[in-house]
């Protein structure tokens, strides 16, 4: 299967052309009006002449090669095109045609006879049920909707698995003057995917950054290797991701299972490969053409020059909502400033430079130059626009856009222009940003802050993978894999067997000792001196609380004695075998839940966050897709919202972090390495307390 020779033909073939069909006449013009440097033919049984052109009876009737065809002919007869083509040696297809996979199970039957017929004959078939693509970058347009002028070319790559929409993003794209390299409607995905496509322009040179917009994931492993493939190359994807489900819980038993929701995994994978997840298909064309013009940005200290203050003021309340931080100018910069700023105004970032820029047109240029030397910012934000209307004399506002363009091309730090709203790039606009070299505009605000936080965030991954030389995490903790027998990878393994488990893997775990009479519970209570825990344990045995199998803060054998009678008798209505277990009690530091549970896209998926009894109310969770190392567990931590409260809060002891992220760094090994059978394990809770760090609990569960 070849996709770039499915975005290259030099001849197509419109297969089902009909002056009847809006399909029909719509491909053809955009052919014809957007400069397909190659040949095109019409097909339809009938002959005669369609669209004022001659047209052939069948494809066999075609005298010269063709590379693609593009199929517009009723569903049941799509199968007979491909046949045909197929002994003609075409081996090229966009299949317009709906009613396969979508429409019940006499169109999927076609449909897997249409990836039968493309398999046994070496076919690439893009759809069916898809609009086709345009390929900006070399005037190919086989895409059965409008495509209204001027298509921009650029270097944004755009799929969808979306027709409807295919028009719109297209449209978007335009008005704000972002350009695409080349843009594709999936359609039903029966043979070309949006992991082939995206394979495709990671080796594109025309293409510097991939749009994606997404209803499913198909093959998560294949999306993965891609999205590495891109990280590792330079180019940033960024995805709209639909279909955010409500939280589902993976499994009964584990806590962590009712916080790890479909859409949450989707996030922390995407997060993982570097992958950008936007939310608007606004944020999903501007953040992509912001990458395109600038890159990867060297950090997240911005400089900001305005000629508002109350959009210095937006500005500032979103680079606190994107983790973007605005550093107090250096003392020159202040310096300089102050001889170029109105004395009614304030010299600070973010930089108001005051209405005065409607009497001296050079004022936000000169100050822009001033802010963009600051030793201090890694860019700056200008916000500025194009103009929207042409004056009578353009010369001096040509002039004006030329020198600020020239400013921003000199900085030695990254400019982005961010207009105050979004609204579309006028004709003038446009005009003026070719003949002056004025750069990209991040349209309005609210998108631009997004963006900008986005880009931030991806260059940060992009550095921490290309400083490891891989876009998997490394250095993942080596843990010892005791040999668990297929036998017994059954059902749900309670505290007793599962940190024997833990610790045979290395894990810090809570000295403990099985009681099956009062007597041995005293024995064991005095050898570990008081205060004690107790709890119930056995065979199958959840969540013991629940039940009332757990007592805390036992202090002499008259309280052990009673509180094993009583948890034996709770334990023994579920569990007739039950005994009980006891344990040094803890006190101090802070609880943390630890728990790998399993996706059935992305598999074994982290969870860490404020644990005990607080686990389910609190919901402070951070999540990665495994593997995971130390380091990728300690940036997990510094996410928590509860992440004060292990840097030392309130004159408390500091946690060690180091400690912390190696011990479940190595439950994640541990988890990673039992394999396909593990549903899910968790530690709840993890005590952590100075460089101190132990499982007080621990519950695994089988997929079986």
């Amino acid at each position: 299967m070849s996709v770039g020779a499915l975005f290259n033909p030099r001849s197509i073939a419109l297969v089902g052309a009909t002056d009847k069909s809006g399909w029909s006449v719509s491909t053809l013009l955009n052919l014809r009006t957007h400069g397909f440097p190659g040949t095109v033919h019409l097909v339809n049984p009938r002959g005669g002449t369609v669209h004022g052109e001659p047209a052939h009876r069948s494809l066999s009737e075609i005298p010269e090669p063709v590379d693609l065809a593009y199929v517009m002919v009723p569903t049941a007869a799509v199968p007979g095109v491909l046949r045909e083509g197929a002994k003609l040696g075409i081996r090229c297809y966009v299949i317009l045609t709906a009613g396969f996979g979508e429409s019940g199970p006499e169109g999927a039957r076609l449909e897997a006879e249409i990836a039968d017929l493309a398999r046994e004959h070496g076919l690439t078939v893009l759809g069916p049920n898809g609009n086709g693509y345009i390929n900006a970058a070399a005037s190919i347009t086989p895409y059965g909707l409008p495509i209204a002028p001027p298509l921009i070319k650029g270097s944004v790559g755009v799929v969808l698995q979306s027709g409807a929409l295919a028009s719109s993003v297209l449209g978007f794209a335009q008005a704000r003057n972002v350009g695409i390299s080349l843009l594709t409607s999936m359609g039903n995905e029966a043979v070309v995917t949006v992991t082939d496509v995206v394979d495709h322009l990671v080796d594109d040179p025309a293409t510097k950054v991939i749009a994606l917009f997404l209803e499913t994931v198909r093959n998560p492993a294949e999306f993965a290797r891609v999205a590495r493939r891109a990280l590792l190359a330079g180019k940033p994807i960024v995805a709209l991701k639909i279909g955010r489900s409500t939280l589902a819980s993976h499994t009964a038993q584990a806590h962590t299972g009712a916080l790890v929701g479909d859409d949450d995994v989707i996030d922390a994978a995407l997060r993982r490969l570097g992958v950008i997840r936007v939310r608007s298909l606004e944020d999903l064309i501007i953040t992509s053409g912001l990458l395109a013009s600038t890159g990867p940005l060297p950090g997240g200290r911005v400089g900001v020059v305005t000629p508002s203050g109350g959009a210095s003021e937006i500005i500032a309340d979103r680079a606190e909502d994107e983790g973007l931080e605005l550093p107090p100018f250096a003392p020159e910069t202040v310096a300089r400033l102050s001889e170029i700023v109105p004395s009614f105004g304030t010299v600070q970032n973010p930089l108001d430079v005051t209405g005065y820029v409607l009497i001296d047109r050079t004022l936000l240029g000169r100050a822009l130059e001033t802010v963009t030397a600051d030793p201090g910012v890694d860019l700056v934000l200008l916000l500025s626009e194009p103009p929207r209307v042409a004056p009578p004399d353009p010369g001096p506002t040509l002039a004006l856009y030329e020198s600020s363009a020239r400013r921003i091309a000199e900085s030695p730090v990254p400019v982005v222009v961010v207009s105050n709203v979004l609204t579309d790039v006028t004709e003038f606009g446009r005009q003026v940003q070719q003949e002056t070299g004025y750069p990209y505009v991040v349209g309005g605000i609210e998108h631009g802050m997004t963006a900008i936080g986005a880009a931030v965030r991806w260059s940060r991954t992009r550095a921490r993978t290309l400083e490891r030389g891989s876009a998997e995490p490394g250095g993942a903790a080596l843990v010892a894999v005791p040999d668990v027998p297929a036998a017994e990878r059954t059902g749900v393994w309670a505290e007793h067997r599962a940190a024997a488990l833990l610790a045979s893997a290395g894990v810090p775990v809570v000295p403990a000792e099985a009681a099956y009479d009062e007597e041995e519970a005293v024995a064991a209570a005095e050898r570990f001196g008081y205060p004690v825990v107790l709890k119930a344990a056995a065979e199958g045995l959840g969540h013991k609380s629940d039940i009332g199998g757990v007592r805390l803060g036992l202090r002499g054998p008259d309280d052990v004695r009673r509180a094993h009678r009583e948890v034996t008798a709770a334990a023994r209505a579920h569990r007739p075998d039950a005994w009980t277990l006891v344990q040094p009690q803890r006190t101090g530091g802070i609880e943390l839940l630890v728990g790998v549970v399993r996706d059935p896209a992305w598999g074994p998926t982290l969870a860490v966050g404020l644990g005990g009894v607080w686990v389910e109310v609190l919901r402070d969770t951070a999540l990665r897709v495994l593997p995971v190392d130390a380091a990728e567990v300690r940036l997990a931590l510094s996410e928590l919202r509860g992440a004060a409260l292990l840097r030392g809060a309130r004159g408390s002891a500091p946690a060690d972090l180091d400690a912390v992220a190696d011990v479940v760094a190595r439950v994640a090994a541990l988890a990673g390495a039992l394999g396909d059978d593990l549903e899910s394990l968790e530690i709840n809770p993890l005590l952590v307390e100075g460089s101190r760090v132990e499982a007080l609990d621990a519950l695994i569960t089988w997929r079986s």
